[in-house]
């Protein structure tokens, strides 16, 4: 039986050569991502800046609506097509195109990070792991995860594949063996456990709200369970890891972690919860750097 942690944990992310978070405060934040600083809007936020004053390329500015809307504004010029960024050491380094979206994002999160160091951890010492990225978007994770065996990647949006596979070619990680798939998560998950399929290791990054290729309506409130409980016909004794990541909600992590205590009673392992978090780079003014949440997670590992 998968015992739950209690105690919540804090997994939180360090900047590296790439990419860094500057400043934040007053509700917003200030990034690097590669040769760029850009400023978007982040409620949590709640402190006071340690610079006084905030250099950028651009600017996301919110819309009145607060479920989404706005739009960026730019100080320099930024390259529309986007520019290459990288993650990772080695022989595996992922590349891919960072981009200024109409959704604020600028084409991957950053905060995933030390998620895909925890996955690697748990997938060490394998080179036929069987993993599934369900709402893959750009790939950045896939990618991370191909270095250990086959994955199969999923997401509703075309062109978000058609990005990760983008970003496949960019790392020179084309040959490797992933299946890009365009599809509703909920609906690709149900079909698997269906053909009687296995993971050694489940990711997903499930929306508030969004809409699958065919109008497919997801509501994380109304669906998670019954995803989470595919997902669990997905895994056995001798998988390695789920991971499930949520943004932008009233709820606790405790909730994720009781619902995968429900879920995962009759497999080994542990269950853990805790917020993402980014930190501020260096030291500004003697305030060292803080921890800016961005959102929250339960995971189960089996060990």
């Amino acid at each position: 039986m998968a015992e739950l942690l209690t105690q919540p944990l804090i997994l939180s992310g360090e900047g590296w050569a790439d990419y860094g978070l500057v400043d934040s405060g007053h509700g917003r934040k200030l990034e690097r991502y590669g040769p760029h600083r850009f400023i978007r809007p982040d409620a949590q936020a709640l402190w006071t800046p340690r610079l006084e004053r905030w250099a950028s390329d651009g600017e996301f500015v919110p819309g009145s609506d607060e479920d989404g809307g706005g739009r960026w504004q730019f100080a320099n010029p930024v390259p529309q097509a986007g520019w290459p960024l990288a993650w990772g050491n080695g022989d595996d380094v992922v590349r891919f195109t960072a981009q200024c979206t109409p959704f604020r994002h600028l084409g991957f999160f950053p905060d995933m990070a030390p998620v895909w160091d925890w996955m690697g951890e748990q997938l060490a010492g394998t080179s036929d792991a069987a993993t599934l990225n369900l709402f893959g978007y750009t790939g950045v994770g896939t990618l991370a995860l191909s270095r250990y065996g086959p994955v199969t990647h999923v997401d509703a949006s075309k062109k978000s594949v058609a990005q990760a596979r983008v970003n496949a070619a960019l790392s020179g990680m084309e040959a490797r063996p992933v299946r890009w798939i365009v599809d509703d998560a909920a609906k690709f998950a149900a079909r698997e456990v269906r053909r009687g399929k296995r993971y050694d290791g489940i990711i997903l990054d499930p929306p508030k709200f969004g809409r699958g290729p065919e109008g497919e309506v997801w509501r994380l409130e109304d669906h998670l369970s019954g995803l989470v409980a595919d997902c669990r016909q997905l895994l056995d004794a001798e998988s390695r890891f789920l991971f499930l990541t949520v943004y932008a909600v009233r709820m606790s992590s405790l909730a994720l972690a009781g619902l995968l205590a429900e879920m995962f009673t009759d497999l080994p392992g542990t269950i853990e919860h805790g917020d993402l978090a980014v930190r501020e780079e260096g030291v500004i003014d003697g305030i060292a750097g803080r921890l800016l949440p961005t959102a929250i997670f339960a995971r189960w590992r089996n060990g």
